[in-house]
This record gives C-alpha cells, structure tokens and sequence, in this order.
C-alpha cells in the first residue's frame, strides 16, 4: 500500500500545539474573512483592492457576492475568482460613484503611497451605508517599525526568508505606512465620509518566526504578552477594520415659512 502520510514540519507542529490547540484561536484568514461576512451583505457586488492573482480572500469574497478587483500589477489580470479585473495606473479606481455594495483589502493600506487619494475613492465608490473591510500592519508593532526603517532592497532579502514562503515566491512590494495607525485611520476616515465602525487590534501567530525554532519562541513570547491585556493593544502585529460610507438623508427637513 502506497505511504501518503508526511511527516509534519516543525512550523506545522508548533503552530499546532501552540496555537491550533487553543480554544478559540483563528489560524490565517479567518478572523479577516469572519469579520467581512459580519460586514457584508451577502449577494453584493464588491470592489478587492489589491486583489492580487488568485488568493484565499478573493476565493472567499467571491463565495459571498460578485468582486471585481483592481491592484497595481497584472497579475490581478489572472484571478480566477474575479468577475472582473483592472490594472490601476493611477489613484482613481475605474467605477462610478455608489456602485458597490461592499469593498476589501487585505494587506494594502501599507502599500498606499497617497492615503487621502486612497480613502476619498474608496468612499466615493461605495453605496451609502456600504463598508470597506481591511487588515493592514500597525505602524507601532515591530515588524512595521523595522520594515519602516530599512530600505526595501532589505526586505526583499529577508521578508520571505523569515515567513519560509518557497523558493520563486513574488517579492514583497514597497511600504509607506502612512495610514497605519488606528489615529491616522480615523483622521482620514473622517476626511473622505467614512464613518469607522470598527478598529480591533489582533496579535496573531508568529509568521515572521517561521525561519527558526528560536525566533518562533520567541515571537511567541511577544504574542502572549500583548494578548494579555488590552493595555497593550496598540503593539500589536494588525489593525482589523470596517468603515462605512455615511448613510444617505432620508429626507431633508422642509424650511421654515
């Protein structure tokens, strides 16, 4: 009988006995996907930002409505789970105002190099009441701190390295930072007619420990010291958001005679 069984990674076994195991705990995408399908109507038409090749957020977007994405490389182009596509060539996204029902980004308010031209599209594309969805680092946790003070030939010779992503995985592109704080959110928020409905602050596991035993223990250390007290909460790794665009008037009051 042929053996199909492999024998367990070390990362698979830590992050099984120090993570799987806890009650509770969302390894990956899950606490992201739970908190868009909390946020978006089911049926919908979506807007990915930064939607990337095919991807388990794009797969998940398209479980629960119609997503059309745009990112700044082609390979957007070959997202499978799109029903359409667009390279951005500049800050405007290619939609008119109040067409859709939802928008999603996953790791992008880092890459924003213009925030205020990001977040005043945003809120101009999304029907009235509509939220847009992202996970994005905190500026304040360390990894941000040192990917925001080393130039980014460095992080192309280390990102990938220290998360253990295979040989030929596409380099990590440039980071800004500057709307990666839950203050700079709100601030910008406020500016484009977004009203914030949610900053949560998450710490989850280490995957920037995936290269050794040593730095996994350790960054695990740091997992468990700001997951236990929301005193701590601004150092950690994500900042979880939803914004939604102002509500429509209902009707405006009839002046006074």
């Amino acid at each position: 009988m042929k053996q199909t069984n492999r024998a367990m990674s070390w990362q698979e076994r830590y992050l099984e006995r120090f993570y799987l195991r806890r009650p509770g705990w969302s390894i990956g995408p899950g606490q992201f996907h739970g908190i868009c399908e909390e946020a978006l109507p089911r049926g919908g038409r979506f807007l990915e930002i930064g939607a990337g090749p095919s991807n388990a957020t794009s797969r998940f977007l398209a479980s629960v409505g119609e997503v059309h994405g745009v990112d700044i490389g082609a390979e957007v182009l070959e997202n499978d789970a799109l029903a359409s596509a667009a390279v951005l060539t500049g800050t405007g996204f290619p939609f008119p105002d109040a067409h859709f029902d939802g928008s999603v980004s996953n790791y992008v308010l880092e890459h924003v190099e213009h925030p205020r031209a990001h977040f005043a599209e945003v809120g101009r594309v999304l029907k009235p009441g509509a939220a847009y969805v992202f996970r994005t680092p905190n500026l304040y946790h360390y990894v941000a701190l040192i990917a925001r003070a080393t130039p980014h030939a460095f992080h192309r010779l280390v990102a990938n390295r220290l998360r253990a992503l295979p040989a030929g995985s596409r380099d990590p592109y440039p980071t800004y930072y500057r709307c990666n704080s839950r203050r700079a959110i709100r601030r910008l928020a406020r500016a484009s007619g977004l009203e914030v409905g949610r900053l949560k602050m998450i710490e989850p596991e280490p995957a920037y420990g995936m290269s050794s035993r040593a730095l996994f223990l350790l960054f695990m250390a740091y997992e468990r010291l700001v997951n236990s007290t929301e005193r701590l909460a601004d150092l950690r790794a994500n900042i979880f958001g939803v914004l939604r665009r102002a509500p429509a008037h209902q009707g405006r009051s009839r002046p006074s005679s």
